[in-house]
């Protein structure tokens, strides 16, 4: 079968291997589509071609480049008419016009399509969005879901096709895993990797701090238009010397990071526009052998499962004694750690979702 993956998340080189895994299954013949960039509130993310082997990694121009509902790509119909796939697989959420576009010019060569969405609050939005999502709900061979939450807003919002419940995208064991040699005795190394946007709560996790009991030092990987404010609030609640703000690192650089921390934090809070849709980090630190806490926000308890531990939203005080026992207690880290790895092994590995992905292929096409 041949199938053409429209992804500006593909830009991600650590993201790649699954479309290495996608390749490697009899009978896949993949071309991956992908901007040579994408513009946000963290910045310009580049194109790492990280993983490339298998398939054709193919850099398509993108208009309205940063806006997330009215991007598109211009050429995509000349490569579509060129390459005739059986299959266009749309990794987009179906109210914004790029899947829209791809969506009318693959149905017109005859190829079967789907989407992806991680949509999991019941929104609504004006013309032109509400005509694109109305047009992408009625036209399209199947959906991909992110969650079980995802899945049950798109069929309150009118979905009546097939469906499945995948993430988009999973780990790759072998490189992001545990350390080769045990992390050294000294500070307990505590972790916040993310945007810097008040959605992510990054502010409790430093109200959390202070105070914070034992020997830790905490880093804050990430970048965003909370940057200043945050630093300013470590600095005067005295934290500065215990609170390192570092930038973004390539995604190639991700698993020596988290091979350095003990315990990763992501204390997302609900908003009316935005809810956790998953929380990649956690399953990144979680194959890494890193233990993990999490805010009950969107899909984080699901995502953690018994691997983790969950405390109520903004609930500074549980969140520090969960990180003051994590802190004082080794074995109950390493307990967790190994606990969130095998999750992985089990549940979210690059190649798992990979095959579940070609079976959704397979089924379209029988």
């Amino acid at each position: 079968m041949r199938v053409i993956l429209l992804s500006k998340a593909c830009l991600v080189g650590v993201y790649q291997r699954k479309l290495e895994e996608l390749a490697a299954v009899p009978g896949v013949e993949l071309v991956a589509a992908v901007p040579s960039s994408w513009r946000d509130e963290r910045g310009v993310t580049r194109l790492e071609r990280a993983h490339t082997v298998g398939y054709r990694l193919e850099t398509l121009p993108l208009v309205w480049n940063g806006n997330f509902h009215l991007h598109f790509y211009p050429t995509l119909g000349r490569l579509l008419r060129r390459e005739r796939p059986d299959i266009v697989h749309i990794d987009e959420e179906p109210y914004n016009l790029a899947t829209f576009h791809a969506n009318v010019l693959a149905r017109r060569l005859g190829a079967k399509t789907l989407w992806f969405s991680w949509q999991n609050l019941l929104r609504h939005y004006p013309w032109p969005f509400s005509a694109i999502e109305r047009y992408n709900l009625e036209h399209v061979d199947h959906a991909l879901m992110g969650s079980t939450t995802a899945a049950e807003v798109w069929r309150q919002k009118g979905y009546r096709g097939a469906l499945t419940v995948l993430p988009q995208f999973g780990v790759d064991p072998e490189i992001f895993c545990p350390p080769p040699v045990p992390r050294p005795l000294g500070p307990v190394q505590l972790a916040y990797v993310g945007r810097l946007v008040p959605e992510k709560g990054v502010d409790l996790f430093l109200a959390a701090l202070e105070g914070l009991p034992g020997e830790w030092r905490a880093t804050i990987l990430g970048s965003g238009p909370e940057a200043g404010r945050l630093a300013e609030q470590a600095r005067a609640a005295g934290l500065a010397g215990k609170v390192t703000f570092r930038a973004p690192l390539p995604s190639v650089e991700m698993p020596g990071f988290y091979q350095t921390v003990d315990v990763l934090v992501l204390p997302s809070r609900t908003r009316p526009n935005w809810m956790e849709q998953f929380g990649r980090v956690l399953i990144e630190a979680m194959a890494c052998g890193v233990a993990v806490v999490g805010a009950a926000s969107g899909e984080i308890p699901a995502v953690m499962g018994d691997a983790g531990w969950v405390f109520p939203e903004a609930n500074v005080e549980i969140l520090r004694e969960h990180l003051a026992r994590l802190v004082r207690d080794r074995e109950l880290r390493q307990s967790l750690a190994q606990a969130g790895r095998a999750r992985v092994l089990a549940q979210f590995t690059q190649k798992h979702i990979a095959l579940e992905t070609v079976r959704v292929y397979e089924g379209l096409l029988t």
